[in-house]
This record gives structure tokens, C-alpha cells and sequence, in this order.
């Protein structure tokens, strides 16, 4: 028997089924197919059995999916989970920024070296306009308010906002990325002189809020003392 063809000549199956998506959202995603930031729609679909092309019955639903406006490829809504790379650089400058504030807490704002240090990396993260002055005045803000150091009363404080600014970034950089996160914050602190005990504690907080484990976060911060 020859095979129903369509007004295009490709060949009909007799049975099938069809899917018709709705849009139910829309916005912006890293899209891992196109590899970068890309405008989505969220489907939802219903599935139709077909003969021979025309949807008769419902076969339940689909999805829901996320469709890239780009490729058109579909991927699970999980990939949301994972932030634009816009999202993610400030993500980063924010970490960057919150770890030296951290630092300098523990160590102190009197050494000029180490807010140079800090300033420096600040700004490499994306805070331009980024002084020591500006450092320094808001980790003597910090002190005033609740009396936040690390190690003292108010360690809980800012042991919190380094959790906040790091565990949503923690799962998103590699594990060079939390190395090198770590021994810059290493840095400062090594910056006017060998780790206090505070700016050591400090160190082993941003370690763990990064997943980094304990006998490595000993291994960096050893390396960071040793000259390149």
C-alpha cells in the first residue's frame, strides 16, 4: 500500500501525537546551548493523539519547558537556577566586596597596605570607583553599629553576610574560582603582616561559605604566605 502523503508531499503517520505549548512567562536565562544571556518563554503544553496528522484525543500534558527565543531548544525549568551572566558578575562583585569588608573588620583599617590591597580588589571585581577611604569608613561603620568583628560579640553578624553573599555564588564557580577567592581575601589579610587569630577565623569562614574543605582551606591559606 503507498503511503498517505500531505499537500507537501512528505509522508503522513497514521498515529502520532502533537504537543500545543502556551506561554505562561517570559524573561532572560543563560542559555546553555547558545552559551549566554538569551530571552525565554516557559511553556506548558497539551499532548493530542494525531491520525494522520489531525489531533483527535488529548493525551494529557507536557512540560512545563523553557524555550530559548534564540535556538529554540527546549530545556527543563531547572536551568532558571543558574544566573545570567550579567547576575552572575554581581554576584561576584558583591562577594569581592563583602569578603574584604570582612578581612579588614578582623584585621583592622589602620594598615594602609592592606586597604590598598583590598581597594584593588574591589575594584578588579567591578566597584570602579572603589577607595580606601570608602573601605575604611565602612568597616568603621560596621564596628559602630553592632560592633561586628569577626571572632568578637558580633562575629554572628557578619558570619551571616558572608553566608548570604556567598552561598548562592558558591555553586556556580569553580573550584578554581573558590580557591582564587579565598587566597585573594588571603591577600589582605597577609598584606600588613602574618594572619591574626581573628583574620584567620575570618579566612575559615569564607572558606566554608565557598564549600571549600577544611584541610584545603589550610593548604591555601599556607601556600598564600609563600612568595611567587
Amino acid at each position: 500500500m503507498l503511503p498517505v502523503r500531505g499537500r507537501d508531499g512528505q509522508a503522513l503517520r497514521f498515529l502520532g501525537t502533537r504537543t500545543a505549548w502556551t506561554p505562561i512567562g517570559d524573561g532572560e536565562f543563560f542559555c546553555p546551548g547558545c552559551g549566554g544571556d538569551r530571552n525565554y518563554q516557559r511553556l506548558t503544553g497539551r499532548r493530542r493523539l494525531t491520525l494522520l496528522g489531525v489531533p483527535l484525543l488529548p493525551r494529557g500534558t507536557a512540560g512545563p519547558v523553557v524555550e530559548c527565543a534564540a535556538c529554540r531548544h527546549h530545556y527543563g525549568t531547572d536551568v532558571l537556577d543558574h544566573p545570567t551572566t550579567r547576575r552572575f558578575s554581581a554576584m561576584l562583585r558583591d562577594a569581592v566586596h563583602t569578603v574584604a569588608l570582612a578581612v579588614l573588620a578582623a584585621g583592622g583599617t589602620s594598615s594602609r597596605t592592606a586597604l590598598e590591597t583590598a581597594a584593588t580588589a574591589v575594584r578588579a571585581a567591578g566597584f570602579d570607583g572603589c577607595t580606601e577611604d570608602q573601605l575604611a569608613a565602612l568597616v568603621e561603620a560596621l564596628a559602630a553599629d553592632t560592633g561586628r568583628v569577626l571572632g568578637g560579640e558580633g562575629g554572628t553578624s557578619l558570619t551571616i553576610e558572608l553566608h548570604e553573599a556567598l552561598d548562592p555564588l558558591a555553586p556556580h564557580l569553580a573550584p578554581a574560582g573558590r580557591e582564587s577567592l579565598l587566597l585573594q581575601a588571603a591577600r589582605i589579610a597577609l598584606a600588613d603582616g602574618p594572619y591574626t587569630p581573628a583574620e584567620r577565623d575570618a579566612l575559615t569562614t569564607v572558606g566554608a561559605a565557598l564549600t571549600i574543605c577544611a584541610d584545603d582551606v589550610t593548604r591555601l591559606l599556607a601556600a598564600a604566605r609563600t612568595p611567587s
